[in-house]
């Protein structure tokens, strides 16, 4: 049975599927959103097509709650007056830490990306906590993770926010590249 994250008073959560490429093209085409990920490099639909989505491919289990959950902004007056009321505003990664080296299924990463018009309203935080309280429930979660580079102190706030603690500051391992990177953890 596929989990479900419940809306929350701004937002929809749905899990993307390997269908829903565009929505990833679109997002990671503007360099704010892309500067601490790569430096400000926009992402071609090739890279999408070929990277990105056959990524998602190998870690996407709705049962367990793994993917990428779409979050879309609700019809309210807050949307309203942000001009985002129905639209796509970015996603929550969720899936084990350390998934493409040494995969810790009960140890779940957390992760996100929002279009640059979303930042600094709380959308991010709010959609985290969201998918963070549905995931922590699963009997085999023990923790919650996020990882960031140094400099990224939005996402750090977040984490924060979520009541994740720093653990460490070391290289994160990915077969697209390794990072250096901080980590932040929260005992569920």
């Amino acid at each position: 049975m596929q989990i479900t994250i419940t809306n929350t008073s701004r937002l929809q959560l749905s899990l993307l599927t390997l269908d829903d490429g565009a929505l990833l093209f679109e997002l990671d085409q503007d360099e704010r959103v892309m500067h601490f990920l790569n430096g400000g490099i926009k992402t071609s639909q090739h890279q999408i097509d070929t990277v990105m989505l056959p990524r998602l491919a190998q870690y996407l289990n709705p049962e367990k709650g793994w993917g990428l959950w779409k979050v879309q902004a609700l019809d309210c007056a807050e949307n309203d007056k942000y001009q985002l009321s129905g639209q796509y505003l970015g996603w929550i990664l969720v899936r084990p830490m350390h998934f493409f080296t040494h995969p810790e299924p009960h140890n779940i990463e957390l992760g996100w990306r929002f279009k640059h018009a979303c930042w600094g309203k709380g959308y991010a935080t709010e959609a985290a906590n969201a998918v963070m309280q549905t995931i922590s429930a699963l009997d085999e979660v023990t923790h919650v993770s996020a990882i960031a580079v140094e400099d990224n102190v939005a996402s750090i706030a977040i984490m924060k926010k979520l009541g994740m603690e720093f653990q460490y500051k070391r290289l994160h391992r990915d077969p697209l590249g390794d990072t250096e990177a901080v980590y932040y953890q929260k005992e569920v």
